[in-house]
Parts: structure tokens; C-alpha cells; sequence
């Protein structure tokens, strides 16, 4: 096998796979760091599932290499790849108990019976469910059973463990304690992970890195800081959160920001990403939860740059915060999401939306 010096310890090279002629997965280059928990994040049919499925392979890559802890793993079957699976409908065999349900990966690894029940405990107790060895999985709930399906992944020891959709089939609380666990358990253990899923929350949430794939391509890969705050084009400011997109012309560079005219002649700073002239077109991408609102006659006539007039025409009450539509005299809507105050903005008040220069990020349009 072909080996690699100083590797990622999961590293796809030039991959690719094609069902006929659709392409799922477009000659992809992509590194996963040793003990990391990195999620690939993006809409169905985006090429995350059958990233994922080639390494385990349960398909085929059309070209390119798949490589883990330096050696080239093409053409290694299945059951000799040492990766734990997890998946959406957690594929325990009903009529086996928990215990033997957790113990399959290890009885075909040829782990001696004297050692296997000491693992399958241990398992069970890693993930909080100890002496359920007896029962059958029908006998647990879902949240239950989803951590049965990680004993099982974890009990073998896995180089890497890889998630498809774990949480997709939990109600939202469950969701959010599972979010914790797997958080939490990932980093006592340390194994390297790979996390798919189309839930931007549990993506920023949990992971070091996220990868955001569009049609078979990564579109940006970093921190959840770092693609929340610096997306680097519409598609991922669009997909991770709620923002808002202004078309805009560069005006000068003023100081480390860029002024930019909006449509409606108007004028604001912003902090571009890239390089840009006078005269460049461009878009400006504004976090919802970046904006503040006050009422109009709060706003002082100096203070007009990165000030925008309007009425809220539209608003949604979510217990802690409070989602805005506010309409500007150009009948552009800006989604502004704030902290619930004592008396909320109701329909129909007269508001002023302002937002730092440091928010308001300008792309290529």
C-alpha cells in the first residue's frame, strides 16, 4: 500500500465518484486532523453521505485516493478499515439483546469471549446506559437506542468513527442532550470523527471543523467561528444562519473598512473580504442577529452611516429573542433577530436598524 510521510490521519485526494453521469462528488481534496471531530454540513444531495460512504467503503470511489493514518485504503475491505458507523435509523438488530447487539463488531474481529464482556460493559458505562446488556432494543427509547448504536461504534476501538445523520430521528430535546453527549464523549476518548449532517446548529455547535459542501464541492472548510463570521461566499453565509444580503458599489477604502453605496444611494462601511476598487459590485452579507433596533426618533440626524429607516411589517416571538422583518423605504426587508426586551417592537412602529462596520461583510457579488 502507498504510503504517505507526515499525513492527515484521514485524507481524501483528488476524489470522486459518479453514479452514470451525474457527479456526487467532484474531484475533492480534503484533510481530517487526528482527534478531531469535523462535520461535513450542507443540503441534501450535496456529496456528504457519499464522502462519508466511501470511506467506509460501502461505495466505490470513480477516482482519486481515500487515506487513513498514511495508507491508501482503496482497495481494503470493509471489515479491515477499523471504522465505527453510526447512522440515522441506528441499525440494531431487534431480536438480538443490547449486549450482543454492542458485542457483533467485537466477535468478528475475533476478540477472545473471556475479553468481550468486560469491552461491552465498559461501553454501555461510557455511554451512561450500564446493565441494559439484557434487554432488546425495543425495550429502550430512541434517545436509548441511539446510544446503544455508539457503544457499538466505540466498543471496537475504532481509528475513526463516522456519523450519518445521528440526531435526524430525535425529537428537538433529545436532539439537544444527544448533541451534548456525542460532544462530550468525543473528546474523552479522542477519536477522530467525521459528523454528517444538514443542521447548521449542530454543526456549529459541536465541531472544530466544518466543512460546507455545494453540489459535490467543498465551499469553505475552518472553525464554526470561522465560517459563521468570514463566510466566504453567499451560498455558506446563507446556508449557516439567518442573513441578509444587500447589493452595494464601493465608494473608497476608509481606514481598514470599505465605503460602499447601497442601492437606494445610501451609503455604509463595511469590512470586505478580498481585495476590491473603487467601483468593484459587490454584496453585503449582515447576520440577522448582528442588528440592533431602536425607534426612529431615538436616532440622532448625525449619526447616519450604517443606519437603515423602516417599519417592522412582520415579527415572530421565540421566547428569548424576538425575529423582525423590518421594511425600508426601498421595500428591501431586513430579518432582524434581538434579545426580548420589556415591551417588544410590535407591527407597524417606525424603527432605525444600525449594525457595526465590523458585521456588515462585503463579498463578491
Amino acid at each position: 500500500m502507498t504510503q504517505e510521510k507526515n499525513p492527515a490521519f484521514v485524507r481524501f485526494q483528488g476524489i470522486e465518484k459518479r453514479y452514470g453521469k451525474v457527479v456526487a462528488v467532484k474531484k475533492m481534496d480534503l484533510e481530517i486532523p487526528e482527534g478531531a471531530l469535523v462535520t461535513l454540513l450542507g443540503p441534501s444531495g450535496c456529496g456528504k453521505t457519499t464522502l462519508l460512504r466511501m470511506l467506509a467503503g460501502l461505495e466505490t470511489p470513480t477516482g482519486g485516493d481515500i487515506f487513513i493514518k498514511g495508507k491508501r485504503i482503496n482497495d481494503t475491505p470493509i471489515h479491515k478499515r477499523n471504522l465505527g458507523m453510526i447512522f440515522q435509523n441506528y441499525a440494531l438488530f431487534p431480536h438480538k439483546s443490547i449486549f450482543d447487539n454492542v458485542a457483533f463488531g467485537l466477535k468478528y474481529r475475533a476478540v477472545p469471549k473471556s475479553e468481550i464482556k468486560d469491552k461491552v460493559e465498559k461501553a454501555l458505562e461510557t455511554v451512561r446506559l450500564p446493565g441494559v446488556g439484557n434487554r432488546n432494543p425495543s425495550q429502550l427509547s430512541g434517545g436509548q437506542q441511539q446510544r446503544i448504536a455508539l457503544a457499538r461504534a466505540i466498543v471496537i476501538e475504532p481509528d475513526v468513527l463516522l456519523m450519518d445523520e445521528p440526531l435526524s430521528a430525535l425529537d428537538e430535546n433529545l436532539r439537544e442532550d444527544m448533541r451534548r453527549e456525542i460532544d462530550n464523549l468525543q473528546a474523552e476518548l479522542g477519536v477522530t470523527t467525521i459528523f454528517v449532517t444538514h443542521d447548521q446548529r449542530e454543526a456549529l455547535s459541536m465541531s472544530d471543523k466544518v466543512v460546507v459542501m455545494k453540489d459535490g464541492l467543498v465551499q469553505q472548510e475552518g472553525t464554526p467561528e470561522e465560517v459563521y463570521n468570514n463566510s466566504a461566499n453567499h451560498f455558506v453565509a446563507d446556508f449557516l444562519g439567518h442573513s441578509n444580503f444587500l447589493s452595494a458599489v464601493v465608494e473608497e477604502k476608509h481606514n481598514d473598512v470599505l465605503k460602499v453605496r447601497l442601492d437606494d444611494k445610501s451609503s455604509c462601511l463595511v469590512s470586505p473580504v478580498g481585495n476590491f476598487e473603487k467601483g468593484d459590485k459587490a454584496e453585503i452579507v449582515i447576520r440577522a442577529q448582528k442588528m440592533k433596533l431602536g425607534y426612529q426618533d431615538e436616532h440622532s440626524p448625525e449619526e447616519d452611516m450604517n443606519f437603515f429607516h423602516g417599519t417592522i411589517v412582520d415579527r415572530s416571538y421565540m421566547g428569548g429573542e424576538v425575529s423582525y422583518f423590518v421594511e425600508l423605504p426601498g421595500k428591501q426587508v431586513l430579518h432582524v433577530i434581538n434579545f426580548v426586551k420589556r415591551s417588544p417592537y410590535r407591527r407597524g412602529d417606525d424603527v432605525y436598524v444600525k449594525v457595526d462596520p465590523f458585521h456588515c461583510r462585503l463579498l463578491q457579488s
